[in-house]
């Protein structure tokens, strides 16, 4: 069965405006939250994630029956298409918990495994960032539509750089790579989540390195960043679709000054 993907992605769009009024009936009001972390890592959900992923599963499968889910709280629904959907409910939970609006709602049509549509909502700000192979654009509240971009000029020197946190590295040679990179930038600065990557979409920043994310953090981020013209990839320059340590970049040519600066780093303590 085919899958128009305009049809998919305004079903998407209408989808998450509905699930943003989910997320915010919890947002910045009392509300519970479970450690589903280990090791004495802090792995914060809430109602509001488990809520938001029940909606979008329960909205595809009557829209779509036979396409597949994989999401971050619910796991993997396989469907008997081609078709998938992967969704990250509340993508920042850190940030949401804190009343911080750099949270946002993850959703991605893939196609074979690869996601070929990607859409994230930030339901205080009213803001929906999309891409695919059309194009990528940012959907505001009021209904203004406007065009995304990277900044194809920058180049390391002169480029901003964001990271969540430090403690999103899961190896200290990980974040020594990082800062590494960072050295070398105008600026550096923390915080973000999904919000990052989206702001690097829209031309405001450079940079964002992170490790030890998940297939569901990065998807359905990408074909956002590539249809405004950046780059995703792996520290190794191959795919990022698995999560991982990933580089996205505002052009390619940023992208392989990043990379290059990753080797040099790991050249340095003897990692080739």
């Amino acid at each position: 069965m085919t899958t128009d993907t305009r049809a998919a992605l305004a079903f998407a769009g209408e989808l998450l405006a509905q699930a943003g009024e989910i997320a915010l009936q919890h947002f910045r009001q009392p509300l519970e939250v479970t450690d589903k972390g280990a090791a004495g890592r802090f792995d914060p959900v809430t109602i509001a994630d488990r809520a938001v992923e029940e909606f979008l599963r329960e909205a595809i499968r009557a829209r779509f029956p036979d396409h597949g889910i994989v999401g971050e709280e619910h796991g993997t629904i396989a469907g008997d298409s081609r078709f998938s959907w992967i969704i990250d409910p509340i993508d920042g939970t850190r940030a949401f918990i804190s009343g911080v609006p750099a949270w946002g709602i993850l959703l991605g049509l893939r196609e074979d495994q690869r996601c070929i549509a990607g859409l994230m909502h930030q339901p205080y700000l009213g803001e929906t960032f999309c891409g695919s192979g059309e194009g990528a654009w940012l959907q505001l509240r009021h209904g203004e539509r406007r065009a995304l971009r990277t900044r194809q000029d920058t180049r390391l020197a002169d480029a901003i750089l964001y990271c969540t946190h430090p403690s999103i590295f899961p190896l200290p040679a990980e974040l020594a790579d990082f800062e590494h990179v960072a050295a070398r930038c105008r600026l550096m600065r923390y915080g973000g989540d999904c919000y990052s990557y989206c702001l690097l979409a829209l031309g405001q920043i450079d940079l964002v390195i992170e490790g030890g994310l998940q297939a569901y953090d990065i998807q359905p981020l990408i074909p956002i960043i590539e249809a405004a013209g950046g780059v995703v990839s792996a520290r190794d320059g191959g795919s990022a679709a698995a999560g991982g340590f990933v580089v996205a970049a505002a052009n390619p040519a940023l992208h392989a000054e990043a990379l290059a600066a990753l080797r040099e780093a790991a050249a340095a303590r003897g990692d080739c």
